[in-house]
């Protein structure tokens, strides 16, 4: 009975999106309400109940996603964004100049949030199309399609975040592991699944085609220093987690430990960026501290979101709900992580949402890991994947490719919304590969 209650709870919170086009974060609140109602805790509890849910869900991630917000809007006022951009087009050249506009999303997109990158190098694109005289959708889609994949796969991105902590999952070895998946993750979905779209033609439409720098002064950084602020997390991350693993000097894997804490990377990284992207640019600190007040108001109701789905699942977690599901998921046939992924993917098609559709996966799927002894840092990446299926009229992803690049809705399913179906299967069928080499 509990199980059907839970379903229904589900089924409305869908709803209630999808239909009603109520907020996500009000949508998650309702829904926690109603199901520890229906499962039975005490009324007099019950907000207690989802406050907590709220406060540790937003207490393990809030810092780290602020922290980055602010670097990824500091890259790209200051014109690193840019300079990196221009830098690795210039390596590659016209010949392999798909290559290096994938490759330029991938490092821009991993400190930048989906719609800022998206805005950002979109113009990049519209450019480069006008200099070589070549299509926009055959150039844009790797570009995007490393975007996508970073949005989905890797920290400090707020989905991977999340899951990572309501998962119990390591940061380090999650942003490793979505590393080794993105790379031919974007190579077929990106690159070579472009080819097929030479002739997608763009209809007549005023385009920007040069891309200014954003920095207000003279003075903007270079490749070497823009590179290092910008991807000092990755860096930071990657290496506090396998120097342990190298190493069995004891005071080492302290300091890692406590350095390794994505909170005090990302703040570290926060105060590299004021420096190097800041203050060395002649940008006043009052200047800095407003581009970061308006980069955290852009970034309050994603984390909002997020506490909600912290709410749902303290309540699954106290009415003992989340046992059943174990009982329940255990009697199935179908592999955790194809299920994780198949749940993420249906959560997805019906809301729009990747970041809803991860959280609520993760919210129905967390005693099947305690349970099953999965490693968690796959399954942050197998429900990551899931979340990235179909984009189609219920994503503003979706209107955003279509309105900037100027293509009918036909061209638009044929390109966009294949290209992210690709990097969703793709992503699953690299997880149980990356699962059988290391387990």
């Amino acid at each position: 009975m509990s199980v059907l209650i839970l379903t229904a709870c589900i089924a409305f919170l869908i709803i209630q999106i999808a239909w009603f086009k109520i907020n996500p974060f009000v949508a998650f609140i309702i829904t926690s309400l109603l199901a520890g109602l229906f499962l039975g805790l005490p009324i007099n509890s019950l907000s207690q109940t989802i406050q907590k849910g709220l406060g540790e869900m937003l207490g393990s991630i809030t810092l780290i996603i602020v922290f980055g917000t602010c670097i990824g809007k500091l890259t790209v006022s200051s014109g690193a964004a840019n300079v990196i951009a221009k830098t690795v087009m210039g390596w590659t050249g016209e010949k392999y100049v798909r290559l290096g506009l994938m490759i330029t999303g991938f490092i821009v997109g991993i400190p930048l949030f989906y719609s800022v990158g998206f805005v950002l190098l979109v113009p990049i694109i519209f450019s480069v199309a006008h200099q070589f005289k070549l299509s926009k959708v055959y150039l844009g889609i790797p570009m995007l399609a490393s975007l996508s994949v970073a949005h989905g796969f890797l920290p400090p991105h707020p989905s991977p975040m999340a899951l990572s902590s309501m998962l119990s999952a390591d940061i380090g070895l999650v942003l490793i592991y979505g590393v080794i998946i993105a790379i031919p993750t974007i190579f077929i979905a990106g690159l070579l699944f472009s080819n097929l779209l030479r002739n997608i033609k763009t209809e007549s439409k005023q385009e920007i085609l040069n891309v200014e720098e954003v920095s207000s002064n003279n003075k903007i950084p270079g490749f070497g220093i823009s590179l290092f602020s910008a991807l000092f997390p990755v860096f930071g991350l990657t290496l506090t987690s396998l120097l342990p693993l190298v190493s069995n000097n004891e005071s080492l894997g302290n300091i890692c430990k406590t350095i390794g804490d994505p909170s005090i990377i990302m703040l570290i990284s926060l105060l590299i960026c004021t420096y190097t992207l800041g203050l060395r640019l002649n940008k006043s600190m009052v200047s800095i501290m407003d581009e970061y007040g308006i980069a955290i108001k852009d970034v309050a109701l994603i984390i909002l979101i997020i506490g909600g789905a912290g709410s749902l699942k303290e309540v699954m977690v106290v009415s003992g709900v989340n046992e059943t599901i174990v009982q329940a998921l255990t009697q199935t046939n179908i592999h955790p992580y194809l299920l994780a992924w198949l749940m993420a993917a249906i959560i997805r098609i019906c809301v729009g949402s990747a970041t809803a559709a991860g959280l609520m996966t993760a919210s129905v799927l967390l005693p099947l890991l305690q349970a099953s002894g999965l490693d968690p840092n796959l399954l942050v990446l197998a429900v990551g994947a899931g979340s990235l299926m179909c984009s189609h009229v219920n994503d503003p992803g979706f209107w955003m490719f279509k309105e900037y690049f100027n293509i009918s809705l036909k061209d638009t399913f044929k390109s966009w919304t294949v290209m992210e179906s690709l990097v969703s299967v793709l992503g699953i069928i690299f997880v149980f590969i990356l699962n059988s080499i290391i387990h």
